[in-house]
């Protein structure tokens, strides 16, 4: 699964169909106005820079052009009219120079006004960013499992539905159930039973495509929607699901599963395709003995 960075004016954009899916991502943030921010900064230290520079090099010119005038006096011995205009001249360069370090000082100070307020506004939109980050996550991800929630399953198995009907192509969906769940909550405690769920989760993830939605659907229930799959395809998802196990204090405890599956017919629902897929999955749970002992750590 995918997540990006958040868009400017606090955007927030979910859009479920297949077409805009990357694996499990469909949620997309842009950096944009950090990074403006971020690069008009650079450009202030550049410009703060150039001032300081720009404030040495003026302030030294002035105080040669100050002493080009008062040391001939000083060496030579002149009217006092022309001493009263060198004074007179020497005071105005003097004074050029305070009113341009006045300046400079006006405008460090507005650019570190400036600065300071960019600087808010970059942890504020990093904020913002980690807070449409977590929506995003609680509104379309299970908090324990990390796979898509029940919600956006069934959004996105209705776009499937739609997107096979148009194009005449396969569709196929799975329901498991995870075998005497209650019993391995009741034995070992609910930290276990979540390690277990875990553990599917992560299996389940590995063995479907990225184009594939596997999702958490209730307590001990998972659904996967497979565009374009064959029955093959089905049994080899299957397949890679067998042998899963919960390491419990150096113990191994097995993952048992029940599984049913149904491919779309035409015309179908996604209430009508689900109910089939539950039908076969409890047939097959059924068909398992009923004398079945409960999972036990080896």
């Amino acid at each position: 699964m995918q997540t990006g960075a958040f868009a400017g004016r606090v955007p927030f954009h979910l859009n479920a169909s297949p077409e805009a899916m990357d694996e499990q991502s469909v949620v997309e943030f842009s950096a944009k106005p950090v990074k403006e921010i971020e690069l008009t900064m650079r450009r202030m230290d550049r410009r703060q820079w150039w001032l300081w520079s720009y404030a040495i090099m003026v302030t030294l010119l002035l105080l040669t052009a100050v002493a080009s005038f008062a040391f001939p006096a000083l060496l030579s011995e002149v009217g006092s009219d022309y001493s009263f205009f060198l004074n007179q001249a020497v005071r105005g360069l003097v004074g050029l120079v305070l009113i341009f370090n006045v300046y400079v000082i006006y405008q460090q100070l507005q650019i570190t006004r400036i600065r300071r307020q960019l600087t808010d506004q970059v942890f504020a939109v990093n904020n913002v960013e980690l807070l449409a980050q977590e929506v995003y996550k609680m509104a379309l991800f299970d908090p324990l499992t990390g796979l898509f929630n029940r919600r956006y399953v069934e959004q996105r198995l209705e776009d499937e539905i739609a997107r096979s009907q148009r194009h005449g192509q396969a569709l196929s969906v799975i329901l498991f159930d995870l075998d005497e769940f209650k019993q391995v909550n009741d034995t070992y405690g609910h930290g276990v039973g979540d390690a277990l769920l875990k553990a599917f989760a992560e299996r389940l993830s590995k063995a479907t495509r990225g184009s594939d939605a596997a999702a958490r659907y209730g307590g001990d229930e998972f659904l996967v929607v497979l565009p374009e799959c064959k029955p093959e395809n089905v049994l080899a998802v299957l397949k890679r699901l067998n042998g899963i196990r919960v390491e419990i204090e150096g113990h191994y405890l097995p993952i048992a599963l029940s599984a049913g599956w149904a491919d779309l017919l035409s015309g179908e629902s996604a209430k009508d395709l689900l109910a089939r897929a539950d039908a076969e999955l409890y047939v097959n749970k059924r068909a398992k003995s009923p004398a079945r002992p409960q999972p036990v750590a080896s």
